[in-house]
């Protein structure tokens, strides 16, 4: 099982591209926390992401707040902000511009028409700086290991394919866009997937060989095997035995060194996948909850409940309603899809 791209298909990943920008020197332009905009540009989120990617000329990226890094970005280069920070593109490091709340306006997504919703080229000169800037949505709740895992500022160069193919989709998305045409803005959110996907495999192999974490443990060789058997058969009666035997390792071997580079222990994280897993089912009218709490590895409904209380905090039931008010009872999801 490829870990990663499970997670990233449970978690919902969804890639939109907002603006294209020339700009000229001296220019800057600053982008408040996504967390300010998500329900403009992507209600249907639970947390949102902001990037920008060069694909000519060079500039300055800065993390506002926290450590204020500061990191040149040249052609080819994108910046990723997991947290969705705030933060400043500059033609020059230690510039700011002012924050108009009014502004805010111009990140609400279209209803009427496909994206990208800016284009924007200044007059007076040859541009200095291409860029692209957008968004990724996913979930952060209950459980999404990667986006935990990532820096705050995730900096790496994109493919010379990929910004190829990035230049050649926005000047067709923005003629179709002007066309009426179809399809342009679902092409463009799949190219942004595929450059986070490109993005977060390189920050894996730059890793070093002694770092701890979630995406490191996806490069040991032991415990990857485990988790690969997690994230495959999550539905299977695991223990820590059996976990030990798929990554090869002894049971007080597998313990330890599982909890010292997840950071968790290794049932503590089958449970809280299965929670995810189980979220992303409740939200589907017609699914009775003893079927979900069987799809996910529960021998009876009444375990499930309490695991999903323990993890999650409220039972299943519960957490539904809040997910599709019109659920006003256990009735409504009687029968199976």
């Amino acid at each position: 099982m490829d870990v990663l791209s499970d997670v990233l298909g449970a978690v919902r990943l969804k890639g939109a591209v907002f603006f294209e920008r020339h700009v000229l020197e001296p220019w800057v332009g600053e982008s408040p926390h996504s967390a300010t905009i998500a329900s403009m540009v992507m209600p249907e989120a639970q947390h949102v992401i902001n990037f920008h990617a060069v694909l000519s000329g060079s500039c300055w990226a800065t993390l506002i707040h926290g450590s204020g890094q500061q990191t040149r970005l040249n052609a080819g280069d994108i910046v990723i902000y997991p947290l969705g920070d705030a933060n400043v593109l500059s033609s020059a490091p230690g510039m700011r511009a002012e924050t108009d709340i009014d502004i805010l306006q111009h990140y609400r997504r279209p209803k009427d028409r496909a994206l990208p919703i800016v284009t924007r080229k200044d007059d007076g000169g040859p541009a200095r700086c291409h860029l692209v800037c957008g968004y990724f949505g996913c979930d952060a709740k209950p459980f999404n290991p990667l986006l935990a895992a990532l820096p705050r500022m995730l900096h790496a160069q994109i493919s010379p394919v990929s910004q190829s193919w990035l230049s050649t989709m926005l000047n067709v998305a923005t003629e179709e866009a002007e066309l009426g045409s179809p399809g342009s803005e679902t092409i463009l959110a799949k190219l942004a997937e595929l450059m986070f996907v490109e993005v977060v495999r390189k920050h894996i192999a730059s890793l070093p060989q002694d770092r701890r974490g979630w995406l490191s443990a996806l490069k040991d060789r032991h415990i990857s095997r485990a988790m690969g058997a997690i994230h495959g058969r999550p539905a299977q009666q695991w223990t820590l035995g059996t976990l030990a035997q798929e990554a090869g390792l002894s049971r007080s071997v597998f313990a330890e060194r599982f909890a010292n580079c997840v950071g968790l222990s290794p049932m503590h994280y089958l449970g809280r996948w299965r929670m995810q897993l189980a979220t992303r089912r409740l939200e589907i009218p017609g699914v009775s909850i003893a079927q979900i709490a069987a799809e996910v590895g529960y021998e009876s409904e009444a375990a499930f409940n309490r695991s999903f209380k323990k993890y999650i905090g409220v039972p299943p039931g519960a957490w539904r309603k809040t997910r599709i008010p019109s659920a006003n009872s256990d009735l409504a999801f009687a029968e199976p899809l």
